[in-house]
């Protein structure tokens, strides 16, 4: 007998016999199910069905109800159907179609966590932080997350109008994004000057650590490493083991993070590797609102065992774990189940990472003193006297000040580290380290 034809009457009875064997035996440990309440459920299950101006089958009718009781929880436990699994899996293997946001939940509207490097969404400017009000003519506004992510989702060439309102401006703004296929590409480095490495870390796929360990090694194969900026910033997270693995790479062994939770198998803990790939070169990690998750993990790691310099603002606070159960061969629920913890056990979530040097995101333009006069400029002046007599031209600002001063904070910083770790070495008493000896 199918459970959604059982008369009213007999509704709250019927309902404990639909349960699978092992949710009655999670309640058995638990306590009685309230009666009273599943009678309510019942009344009001059955007012709809028979009174709502359509008619709505009983199977819709009841997975809206393991919506709502998901939507009631927190913003990252949802009802999966087979294609939000199949998108799940997309999104950590680093290559889906749509419109290149993570976004989540907040008081009834989609709001972004940070756009993917590279996608049509960051190319067209929209920022963490910023709140989705339409999509298209459709106010999101009691849209579920997962119907909000289909509607964004579309044919590759297909557009859409987003309506977006940004914290600070006093009017909403629209924008039209072209869906394409969006490819992730995890791990990119580069050089920021002779000696000074830069690696960014768009996500958290199932192979960034080997990404990373690649990038490096690319990176000390070419010139000695004097210090290394790791760029976590817009980085919504993803696969938890690729973020231990990463932290790893820059610790002598040690916890990573820990979990905690009400399952039994929800408490657990990860270590780092014994060897730092980097053998302790000096590092600052960026990171901002937009960061997440998996991000906050190797921050939070990294600040907690005193290796690197978290530099940037705060991030974002999603420090929860979330473990998709299935329900059936073509259901599944995502929920949340334990909570992240730094191996100092600060909880991350809604609490977030907090730098431990604050730099806003600015425009900065440099004040050009190139023109100003010195003593090498005046006539008749004197020679330096360890013969240095050459006019040495001065040096404009780097384009990074203007680009990305965060980024250039960063570069200044680990320079800074690298003069003191030199100057560590006491010069002798002939006067050799006046003598330009070093």
């Amino acid at each position: 007998m199918r459970c959604s034809s059982i008369h009213k009457r007999l509704w709250p009875f019927f309902v404990t016999a639909c349960l699978t064997s092992p949710t009655l035996a999670a309640i058995d440990e638990q306590g009685q199910l309230p009666l009273d309440d599943l009678r309510t459920f019942a009344d009001v299950y059955n007012q709809i069905r028979v009174g709502y101006v359509e008619d709505i089958d009983d199977s819709t009718l009841l997975e809206y109800a393991i919506q709502g009781m998901l939507m009631g929880l927190d913003p990252h436990s949802v009802y999966l159907t087979r294609e939000d699994f199949e998108g799940l899996q997309e999104v950590t293997s680093g290559e889906f179609s749509g419109l290149g946001l993570e976004v989540g939940m907040e008081d009834g509207y989609v709001k972004i966590i940070s756009p993917i490097d590279g996608s049509p969404a960051a190319e067209a400017g929209l920022q963490s932080g910023d709140v989705i009000l339409k999509l298209g003519a459709v106010p999101v506004k009691g849209m579920t997350l997962n119907e909000a992510i289909d509607l964004m989702r579309g044919p590759v060439g297909s557009e859409i109008e987003l309506s977006i309102g940004r914290p600070g401006e006093s009017q909403p703004f629209e924008v039209t994004l072209v869906r394409d296929v969006i490819k992730v590409a995890s791990v990119r480095q580069r050089w920021l000057e002779p000696g000074y490495g830069y690696i960014r870390i768009a996500q958290f796929q199932s192979a960034t650590g080997d990404d990373v360990t690649a990038a490096l090694s690319k990176l000390t194969g070419e010139q000695a490493l004097k210090g290394l900026v790791l760029d976590l910033r817009n980085n919504p997270g993803g696969v938890l083991r690729a973020s231990v693995d990463v932290a790893g790479l820059f610790m002598d062994g040690g916890k990573v993070v820990y979990t905690e939770g009400r399952l039994p198998n929800s408490d657990m803990n990860f270590d780092a590797a014994p060897t730092d790939f980097t053998s302790g070169t000096p590092l600052v990690v960026l990171i901002n609102s937009g960061s997440a998750s998996a991000s906050e993990i190797v921050a939070g790691a990294l600040q907690d065992h005193g290796r690197a310099v978290i530099m940037g603002t705060r991030s974002f606070g999603k420090g929860s774990v979330q473990t998709v159960l299935p329900i059936s061969d073509s259901r599944a629920v995502k929920l949340t189940t334990a909570l992240y913890f730094t191996p100092n056990g600060r909880s991350i979530q809604a609490e977030g990472i907090e730098p431990d040097i604050e730099v806003e995101r600015a425009r900065v333009t440099a004040y050009d003193n190139r023109r100003r006069v010195t003593e090498a400029d005046l006539s008749r002046h004197l020679d330096n006297a360890n013969g240095d007599t050459v006019k040495k031209e001065k040096k404009p600002a780097s384009s990074l000040l203007g680009s990305d001063n965060q980024l250039y904070e960063a570069l200044t910083l680990l320079k800074g580290l690298n003069v003191l770790g030199m100057r560590d070495k006491k010069p002798d008493q002939t006067g050799a380290a006046a003598q330009g000896e070093s």
